[in-house]
């Protein structure tokens, strides 16, 4: 109980070929050597391209969260005394 032998996937490996058939497995094999074969590619395209060169850029600028209205207002905290 719980084992699995060898006769255990051979079984499940002919029913999967019943199932898809020798040509949509290697169909399918082949389809996912594409995708590495051109995920291999680019990765190696990316590896080789210069890295961009930053457009010349401005200088910081900051802002100042006191605009001119708040600078002059009257604070209304008073001391209880």
């Amino acid at each position: 109980m719980g084992g699995t032998s060898i006769w255990h996937w051979i079984v499940v490996g002919l029913i999967v070929v019943l199932l898809f058939g020798r040509g949509k497995i290697s169909d399918m094999m082949g389809d996912v050597a594409k995708g590495i074969k051109a995920f291999k590619k680019g990765m190696a395209e990316d590896d080789s391209a210069k890295p961009a060169q930053p457009a010349a850029a401005e200088p910081a600028r900051t802002i100042d969260h006191q605009s001119a209205a708040n600078s002059t207002a009257t604070t209304t905290d008073q001391k209880i005394g």
